[in-house]
């Protein structure tokens, strides 16, 4: 008796690849198709037709331009992400701005990459995706971890350093004061506010008086003179 004959069930990483521009579509294609282990199921012009065809193929990673018409990718990645919560999403962009990248990871996609990113980026980040990973262009790691460290040096986070005792001298300081007349406002001793003057300054990492007074500009305590 001959045994029945199992079904093949294909390994392939089934990609659906979105972009408004058919040059563009055609160099991922072509990309995509020099590894044998991925395929590519469907091609869409635009963030609506994608989600429709996504729910047609369900392939296992959507590739998705940001800004394409009708539906941008963000919007489309945030639909794929609710009625195809099992589909990776790979977003694809020129720019590198982290606010897109913050709006990618705030929806739940697995990774951002460059348009000019190599063709074997592009294999490998769909094989990371595919495998549960997650992955972002080297350049958009950089590009995200410089607009982090920024945003930690911005005048309000480095305000949450100082105490309120420190923003009081600060504020003082700022407005032309000198060490005596802050400890007469604040009703404390001249040698307890150089005390608190040396710490804001070590904290802010600002030594003069010029440098203060901007800082405190900058944050939003005292208003321009």
């Amino acid at each position: 008796m001959t045994e029945p004959v199992a079904p093949v069930v294909s390994s392939r990483i089934r990609v659906l690849i979105a972009d408004d521009h058919a040059l563009v579509r055609e160099g991922l294609r072509y990309v995509l198709d020099a590894d044998p282990l991925i395929e590519v199921v469907a091609e869409a012009s635009n963030g609506r037709l994608a989600v429709e065809l996504a729910l047609e193929h369900t392939p296992d990673v959507v590739v998705l331009d940001i800004t394409m018409p009708e539906e941008t990718g963000l919007k489309a990645a945030a639909r794929l992400r609710e009625l195809l919560p099992a589909t990776r999403v790979l977003l694809l962009s020129m720019h590198d701005q982290s606010e897109y990248v913050r709006e990618g990871m705030r929806i739940g996609t697995h990774g951002y990459l460059l348009k000019d990113s190599a063709g074997e980026e592009l294999r490998a980040a769909i094989r990371a995706v595919h495998a549960g990973g997650t992955f972002f262009s080297p350049a958009v790691v950089r590009r995200f971890s410089t607009a982090d460290a920024v945003a930690e040096r911005s005048p309000a986070a480095q305000l949450e350093q100082l105490t309120p005792r420190e923003r009081d001298v600060l504020a003082g300081v700022a407005r032309g004061l000198t060490n005596k007349a802050i400890a007469a406002e604040l009703g404390i001793s001249r040698r307890t506010v150089e005390a608190h003057r040396e710490s804001l300054m070590r904290k802010l990492e600002i030594h003069s008086v010029a440098g203060l007074t901007r800082f405190a500009l900058e944050a939003g305590m005292v208003a321009p003179g």
